[in-house]
């Protein structure tokens, strides 16, 4: 009877490796242990201990919650927020000009230099702009006032005007033609011309301070909420704009106890039209503009790009 059941028993064994399609060689051989993350086990460590750990070592396969659904990646994200579950967050850090709103970032003000269509979207020409990239037709309690909007591309751009003259220089360099610059022939080419922080950016590359004072300057001033470098000459087509609407730009810098721009004066573009030329303003002049010598001083008078 003993031998009975030994038998039975081991033709139970065999019956039961062939069934899983191995031989009793192969059964009676030691496998290798998969490893965790061939199984799917990839995690050090799982949010809220929301996992289950590997039979076969110390990685975790985790199981997100359903508040980590944000990816933050792309248009005014900046990253996200706290602790990642499966590469997503619970909320996502947002770019300058950008908040959180409703699971996404949302833009809510300009980001200075860079041309987002914020303007074409939030402001008009003559409304004021403040330190926090926000525009409005009047002023707002608890807000700083910093320029009045005086030009909105079709793509979207805008380009505002400083509060105030920062004083009189020079263009600079006279006798000399900058080459990366354009030389403008016309007042109704040099019109045209919008590139201000460009054009500023060229003429600071051909010299120091003291050969081109007046880009020079523009670009050191800065005001609340504004750095160095985000401040520019206007290009002659900028100052244009300010010529066809002159009024409505005055009653915006009205508004905030800015400094009108008056008929006798004489501001400075970053348009230049020879070697010994550059494109000044005043609204008396076709177009507010006219061609007078780099030797000539002008006021000073920057914008910013937005």
């Amino acid at each position: 009877r003993k031998m009975m059941r030994k038998g039975l028993l081991i033709s139970t064994m065999l019956v039961s490796v062939a069934g899983l399609g191995m031989s009793a060689e192969a059964a009676n051989q030691c496998l290798q242990t998969p490893s965790c993350e061939s199984l799917g086990y990839t995690q050090t460590s799982c949010v809220d201990n929301n996992g289950v750990k590997c039979p076969f070592g110390n990685k975790y396969f985790c199981v997100c919650p359903a508040k980590y659904a944000y990816s933050c990646s792309g248009t005014g994200y900046a990253g996200g927020k706290g602790t990642a579950c499966g590469g997503k967050y619970t909320e996502c850090t947002c770019a300058s000009g950008y908040a959180w709103e409703n699971g996404s970032c949302v833009q809510n003000a300009a980001v200075w230099g860079q041309c987002t269509g914020y303007a074409k979207k939030n402001c008009k020409i003559g409304d004021i702009l403040f330190s926090d990239g926000t525009c409005s037709t009047n002023t707002v309690s608890g807000k700083t006032p910093i320029a009045v909007v005086v030009y909105i591309s079709s793509e979207g751009c805008g380009q505002a005007l400083a509060l105030d003259s920062i004083g009189s220089y020079e263009w600079g360099g006279y006798g000399t033609d900058i080459p990366t610059l354009t030389n403008y022939s016309s007042l109704s080419a040099a019109s045209k011309d919008y590139a201000s922080c460009e054009n500023s950016k060229k003429i600071m590359a051909a010299g120091n301070r003291s050969t081109y004072p007046a880009v020079w300057l523009a670009y050191n001033y800065t005001t609340t909420g504004t750095k160095v470098g985000d401040w520019c000459l206007p290009a002659a087509g900028i100052l244009t704009s300010i010529y066809y609407n002159q009024n409505i730009i005055n009653t915006g810098v009205n508004l905030v106890g800015g400094t009108q721009l008056a008929f006798y004066e004489h501001f400075c573009s970053s348009s230049e039209s020879s070697a010994i030329t550059s494109f000044a303003f005043n609204l008396n002049s076709d177009y507010g503009l006219y061609a007078d010598r780099k030797d000539s001083d002008y006021e000073v008078r920057p914008v910013i790009e937005f």
